[in-house]
């Protein structure tokens, strides 16, 4: 009997374990599940405007939901997302566009967007009020960051170009095992075109020893202590980290602005693997 007793335990408590075995897979499958991105890389997917906060005279910051309040967008660091709308017109645009949020920002995704008078998805976005929907595809783009890929990035940004930047500073500085340090020289034309100059001041309140940023204007205020004008290489070789093989340079703007800045960086002999253009 003692050994019956004995065998009937054994089974009793195998099946005990093999349930909270399933249990545990079960739920690790459903986490799993749970954070998978949203994004599909072929097929526009409608997301639900619920925020739209006015930052200037023509720039806004748009937020939407995501399907649940733990979904996640999926875009790696460094990508873009395409949106699609119509133009004054009622043409069909796409657009590229980089979220400011990361994947840490569960439920939601935001996208400050600078909207021109002339522009054709500038036009989708005036028109667009809580409680529309913005189609979007993604994810995309050639650039990948691994963390501490390198030992530290130089970024040149211009006006809107600033949004890449600012997702890729903030996962790197975000995350406590990532070390690499980030060098950021952001132009403009007046003060009132900083974008997300709050969120930059304080990424440097908070990360003083591992992000700077220096700022250009090209008609600058009365009172102002960063740079004047255009962007020069001697401001390049003051403020971004010098050319090695484990530095690389980002630069994200207007067309004018990528040219001038890759001329710069050849000029400063930053070889071609140490450049990289959004």
């Amino acid at each position: 009997m003692d050994f019956l007793q004995s065998s009937e335990n054994q089974i009793l408590l195998g099946v005990a374990v093999a349930v909270v075995a399933v249990g545990i897979g079960a739920v690790f499958l459903f986490s799993s599940k749970k954070r998978k991105g949203v994004l599909d890389p072929e097929n526009f997917k409608q997301f639900k405007l619920v925020k739209r906060s006015q930052l200037s005279h023509n720039v806004a910051k748009f937020t939407f939901a995501l399907p649940t309040p733990t979904s996640v967008l999926g875009l790696p660091i460094g990508q873009h997302i395409s949106c699609r709308g119509k133009d004054a017109q009622g043409e069909e645009v796409i657009k590229p566009y980089t979220p400011t949020t990361l994947d840490s920002d569960v439920g939601h995704f935001e996208l400050v967007i600078k909207m021109y008078p002339q522009g054709r998805m500038s036009h989708h976005f005036r028109e667009l009020r809580v409680g529309d929907f913005l189609a979007v595809r993604g994810p995309k783009g050639r650039f990948k960051y691994q963390p501490g890929e390198v030992r530290a990035f130089g970024m040149l940004a211009g006006g809107s170009g600033i949004t890449p930047m600012f997702q890729v500073a903030r996962a790197i500085l975000e995350n406590p095992k990532d070390k690499t340090k980030v060098h950021l020289i952001y132009a403009n034309v007046t003060y009132e075109d900083i974008l997300l100059k709050e969120e930059l001041d304080g990424l440097t309140s908070n990360y003083p020893d591992q992000f700077k940023v220096y700022y250009v204007l090209n008609q600058p205020p009365e009172v102002w202590d960063g740079g004047v004008g255009f962007v020069t290489k001697e401001m390049i070789q003051e403020h971004c980290p010098a050319p090695a093989p484990d530095v690389k340079i980002l630069r994200c703007g207007p067309p004018p602005m990528n040219k001038a800045m890759a001329a710069h960086l050849d000029a400063l002999e930053y070889a071609p693997e140490m450049q990289f253009q959004f």
